[in-house]
């Protein structure tokens, strides 16, 4: 995708009805000659049970290391949001974000945590990166508290 062409930023945009025919969006990073992390955090991410149809929660953290590539903001929100309708258990999810926004801006390093609620009374954390982290980036904690319940 061409820098030139983006479709979705300062226009109105409906939507997508599942993150297939979602477009996501990337721009030129002014900073590429630097090593460092960018991170995106979605607090509210919903998706559907591919069994049950009923509705998935998940904070999702997303950190990256940009190169020539930056992912654009807007239509990251509303790829994200194409999830809302569409069925898949929780590793398909996190996995296919991780490696869709990989295939688009090409970074340097990517990592997702995905922290879902719990269904049935289990929780399934999922992460995924790329490889091992460029030396000399610095990693925050993704600062998600293990699920406790009650206690």
């Amino acid at each position: 995708m061409d820098e030139t062409h983006l479709t979705q930023l300062g226009r109105e945009v409906r939507g997508f009805d599942n993150p297939q025919d979602a477009v996501l969006e990337r721009v030129p990073n002014p900073q590429a000659d630097v090593l460092y992390l960018a991170r995106f955090t979605a607090p509210e991410f919903t998706s559907l049970c591919p069994v049950t149809g009923q509705p998935d929660f998940a904070h999702l953290v997303i950190d990256y290391a940009p190169g020539d590539w930056l992912i654009e903001s807007k239509s990251l929100k509303l790829y994200l949001g194409a999830f809302r309708s569409h069925g898949a258990f929780h590793e398909d999810c996190t996995v296919a974000i991780g490696r869709r926004i990989v295939e688009t801006a090409a970074p340097r390093w990517l990592r997702i945590g995905g922290y879902w609620f719990p269904r049935g009374g289990i929780p399934i954390d999922v992460f995924w990166q790329t490889g091992p982290a460029p030396e000399g980036l610095w990693i925050p904690d993704q600062g998600v508290a293990s699920y406790r319940g009650r206690g």
